[in-house]
């Protein structure tokens, strides 16, 4: 069964992702912000499963990019629990579509969130330089390492979740980069991983 992580955050931001989770139910039919196949199951597949993302990062941060935002997840997710965790990491979330940027936008309203959206691609973004780089369901490896690489600080962290897939994407992206990179377990999906990913560089 997969592990939950509500145990691990304060009432207060338990709260706050729950007010997140009635944000995204209502905004949903409108923007399509998840598939509408998973809001049955929208804490577990969304909102628990960037949880662990943050708590992966391990030592605070002061600065942190996520790219392909899209619903808030992981960015916003990441930022609420940053509010109490890391009071000082501000945010960059990166959304081309107007409509998704918006939702982000209130978002950062009703949670006083320390983020800045940016509404445009991540390849056009001037780099950003962050300590810690996330993206999920953005890209397959070899096509997301040029983006990260683009954005991540030097001595930074790229975390990135990735489905069952991910050893061939691992091994594709070798082909033109080479990195340090730790495989963490789902604990929302068994054939899921979380890459950590340092030191990367191109061959």
């Amino acid at each position: 069964m997969p592990q939950s992580l509500d145990g691990n955050v304060s009432r207060e931001t338990h709260e706050k992702l729950q007010a997140l989770e009635a944000l995204v139910r209502r905004w949903n039919p409108r923007i399509n912000l998840v598939a509408a196949s998973t809001l049955d199951d929208l804490w577990a597949r969304h909102i628990v499963d960037s949880m662990q993302v943050f708590e992966l990062v391990g030592q605070p941060v002061t600065s942190w990019v996520d790219l392909g935002s899209g619903g808030g997840f992981p960015g916003i997710v990441c930022a609420i629990m940053a509010l109490e965790q890391m009071p000082d990491c501000h945010f960059t979330l990166v959304e081309s579509d107007k409509r998704k940027a918006a939702f982000l936008l209130v978002c950062q309203q009703q949670f006083s969130l320390n983020l800045t959206v940016r509404v445009e691609r991540a390849e056009q973004l001037s780099p950003v330089s962050a300590d810690v780089v996330s993206a999920r369901a953005l890209a397959p490896l070899p096509q997301l390492l040029p983006l990260v690489h683009r954005h991540l600080a030097l001595g930074g962290i790229a975390l990135l979740p990735k489905g069952k897939n991910h050893m061939a994407e691992l091994e594709a992206a070798r082909a033109e980069w080479q990195f340090d990179v730790t495989s963490h377990d789902s604990k929302t999906d068994e054939s899921a991983r979380i890459l950590a990913l340092k030191d990367i560089q191109r061959v």
